[in-house]
């Protein structure tokens, strides 16, 4: 029986993030809610996934880092406000996520976990009915479109700076029956 490392091995694969200075392995085993820094979303809502690219051309899924003392369901929730002018109408479901082991030696942020944290991805069902909040602090986001799966997964391929998680996300949550 194939599982899904054997399906998706880019997703599964160890990598590392560059611009984080993180080592990376991805998993369908959820972590503690303490260790969780970052949140991205497949965001489902009728046409299909709502995508978003910012100033610098990255093509990415909604989702960010924690605020201290935020809950995730509230980190999606300003995520998708901030970048694509969404909300959710309905629960997380649990997708995976990456172990970052930082090599940095201080967090990112203060209130972050570290050395180890986890950046989670989740599908919801959304609505898109404004547009992107944009603060000063977070990316610009200059497009959000909503995209059948596949091309929702080759618009994420063509620019992710994430070396195609994003797209691989997509994918995951396609084969497992979700999207």
């Amino acid at each position: 029986m194939q599982t899904w490392a054997d399906r998706l091995p880019d997703l599964y694969a160890p990598g590392h993030w560059p611009w984080g200075e993180l080592d990376v392995q991805f998993t369908t085993e959820q972590p503690a809610d303490e260790l969780i820094s970052n949140a991205h979303v497949v965001g489902r809502t009728e046409g299909g996934i709502v995508v978003c690219a910012n100033d610098l051309g990255w093509r990415f899924l909604p989702g960010g880092t924690r605020e201290p003392d935020e809950t995730i369901e509230s980190l999606v929730e300003r995520e998708l406000l901030e970048e694509a002018g969404a909300r959710p109408t309905g629960p997380l479901i649990w997708l995976g996520g990456h172990r970052a082991d930082h090599r940095r030696p201080e967090p990112y942020r203060p209130h972050l976990p570290h050395p180890v944290s986890y950046w989670t991805n989740y599908v919801v069902d959304v609505v898109v009915d404004s547009q992107p909040t944009n603060p000063d602090d977070g990316e610009q986001v200059t497009e959000v479109l909503v995209l059948p799966p596949d091309e929702a997964i080759a618009y994420l391929d063509a620019m992710d700076d994430n070396h195609g998680v994003m797209g691989n996300l997509v994918r995951l949550a396609q084969a497992m029956g979700l999207v």
